[in-house]
C-alpha cells in the first residue's frame, strides 16, 4: 500500500500535465463524505451550499475532474454535477455557490482530504476542509490528518460536521 502511495506521488511530480491527470484516473469512483469544517459554519450546515455528501469522483484526461453529489435542501436530498477545471498539479476551479479552489491535501486509496477557499457571490471568503473515503468509516490516523489540516486553516474544532452520522441521501 505505502508502495502504492509513494509510485502515486512520485509520479505525480514529475509527469506532464495530461499525465499526472491521467494518473489520478484510478482514483475515479465512489467516494462518501465523512467530515468537513468551514470557517464559516453555515456554509456546511443543513441548507448550506457545502452541506454536500459526495457520491461520485471522475478523473479526466481533459484536465477536468466531475463530481456527483447530494445537498439536502428543507430535508429532501438534491442532486448536484459539478465539473473543475484543473489549474496545477492538485488544484481544481470550480464554480458553485462562488468561485472555488479545491485542492487535494492528501490522497491514498481509501481517503482523500481536501480544501476548498470559497468566495462567494457577495465576496465573502470561506475556508473549508473535508475528507472522503471508498469506506463507511475512516481510520483514526486520516480523521487525524483531517483534524491537522483544520487547525492549520484556522477552523475551530467545534465547525466540524460529522456527514456519515447523518447521510440518508441515495446511494450511487
Amino acid at each position: 500500500m505505502k508502495v502504492l502511495l509513494l509510485s502515486v506521488v512520485l509520479g505525480l511530480l514529475y509527469a506532464g500535465h495530461g499525465e499526472a491527470q491521467l494518473i489520478l484516473k484510478p482514483f475515479s469512483g465512489e467516494w462518501k463524505t465523512h467530515y468537513t469544517a468551514a470557517s464559516n459554519k453555515d456554509k456546511i450546515t443543513e441548507g448550506g451550499p457545502f452541506h454536500a455528501y459526495v457520491r461520485h469522483l471522475e478523473f479526466h484526461a481533459n484536465n477536468t475532474v466531475d463530481l456527483d453529489f447530494y445537498v439536502k435542501s428543507d430535508g429532501e436530498c438534491v442532486k448536484k454535477q459539478l465539473t473543475g477545471e484543473r489549474q496545477q498539479l492538485l488544484v481544481y476551479h470550480v464554480e458553485y455557490a462562488g468561485e472555488n479552489e479545491v485542492t487535494i491535501l492528501h490522497l491514498s486509496p481509501d481517503a482523500i482530504i481536501g480544501s476548498i477557499h470559497n468566495v462567494d457571490e457577495e465576496g465573502k471568503e470561506t475556508d473549508l476542509v473535508g475528507v472522503l473515503s471508498k469506506r463507511d468509516q475512516i481510520s483514526d490516523l486520516v480523521y487525524q490528518k483531517f483534524k491537522k489540516e483544520t487547525e492549520d486553516k484556522g477552523i475551530p474544532e467545534e465547525n466540524i460536521v460529522n456527514f456519515s452520522d447523518n447521510d440518508d441521501c441515495p446511494e450511487e
